[in-house]
């Protein structure tokens, strides 16, 4: 089973094409400032991708308003 869950996921964002989208912005950040909301020891995944994945799982990422900016 992938962690974290999709279903999970789309309880916190709504659609997948959403997610995709923070996923993807979160991911790209991490890349290029090294900047990580948990500690590298917490995150179950060892790739960028699965790390925004996780953030999002854990409330680190928010999603504001009706046109659901990331904040």
């Amino acid at each position: 089973m992938i962690y974290p869950s999709i279903d999970k996921l789309l309880n916190k964002v709504g659609s997948k094409y959403l997610l995709v989208n923070i996923v993807l912005k979160r991911a790209n950040e991490m890349e290029a400032t090294d900047h990580y909301q948990m500690k590298e020891n917490e995150y179950a995944s060892k790739k960028n991708i699965g790390r925004a994945l996780e953030e999002i799982a854990n409330n680190l990422i928010h999603i504001e308003g009706e046109e659901n900016t990331v904040k």
